[in-house]
């Protein structure tokens, strides 16, 4: 199996899925996860790509469920991963006809007295688990007059 390239992550998410085949598909052929290893046995794969890793399992008895599941079960999550290539990873995920649940933006979000900008756009997983996939635009300092809460404007 692969080797992690780097130390582990503090934070690897769990996901529970309906079907760990087309969980893994996803995953591996369309967004370009690897797989680290995986334990076929228990419906389980342990994915990374670019530093994140997270791991699929498949719904069982024995998952750990803190209260009766239903679909969608990304319900409230919202996964925000880096990569360096968020045009080429969006090209993948519509040519593989996987609708977006929010296109392609240029964001700016308020952090104290500057702004930091993220490319991103959002799809959802199989199981409807949020991915917000994005690549970092630095940094605006100051923020403008007509400031409102939430996403500043592209200029």
């Amino acid at each position: 199996m692969p080797q992690r390239n780097g130390p582990a992550p503090g934070l690897v998410p769990e996901l529970i899925c309906r079907n760990l085949e087309i969980s893994r598909r996803f995953y591996v052929d369309v967004i370009g996860f690897r797989v680290l290893y995986e334990r076929p046995e228990d419906r389980f794969v342990y994915l990374e790509r670019e530093g994140v890793e997270l791991m699929l399992d498949q719904l069982s008895p024995a998952s750990w469920l803190t209260a009766e599941t239903s679909v969608p079960f990304g319900r409230g999550l919202n996964l925000q991963i880096t990569v360096s290539d968020v045009d080429a990873l969006h090209a993948r995920v519509e040519a593989a006809g996987i609708a977006l649940f929010r296109p392609m933006e240029e964001a700016w979000y308020r952090a104290d007295s500057y702004h930091l900008g993220n490319r991103q756009f959002l799809v959802q997983d199989p199981d409807g688990y949020l991915l917000r996939f994005f690549q970092d635009l630095g940094r605006r300092d100051g923020l403008p007059r007509d400031y409102k809460r939430g996403p500043m404007p592209v200029a």
